[in-house]
């Protein structure tokens, strides 16, 4: 089944971001909003420790599998934001590179962010995702 997701890119604005500028989806789409995915294993610890591409790369994983529990995939994605524990502009691109790569051609709009902490021990990524789906 086709994706609901419409991307956008602006032909006015700059294209050195390597994301649509927006998204739509239509009006009869059921909007699937996504906890942030984090990097952890299944016994609770937090994978990757130190590794801001391997931590990307779980919270990826992560999300897929939430993504197909609630009936999606990722070309379903909206929108996302990811969030690294770092201010180091070096860290936001190495987790983002993980990321990017993950969603290909479907290349959504995204924030990327540095932050101070993040919720569990040892994290230095999480991604929340919004997605549409029509049923």
């Amino acid at each position: 089944m086709p994706s609901a997701v419409t991307l956008i890119r602006a032909a006015a604005l700059s294209d050195a971001a390597q994301y649509a500028y927006a998204a739509t989806a239509p009006a009869n789409a059921r909007l699937i909003f996504l906890a942030g995915s984090c990097p952890l294993n299944d016994d609770g610890s937090t994978a990757g420790v130190g590794d801001y591409a391997a931590q990307a790369a779980k919270c990826v994983e992560t999300m897929t599998g939430a993504l197909g529990a609630a009936g999606a995939k990722m070309t379903d994605v909206i929108s996302t934001r990811v969030l690294v524990a770092s201010a180091r502009r070096a860290d936001l691109v190495t987790a983002w590179d993980v990321v990017r790569d993950a969603f290909g051609d479907h290349d959504v709009p995204s924030t990327l962010m540095g932050v101070t902490v993040l919720g569990y021990d040892d994290q230095l990524v999480e991604i929340e995702a919004v997605a549409a789906v029509v049923d």
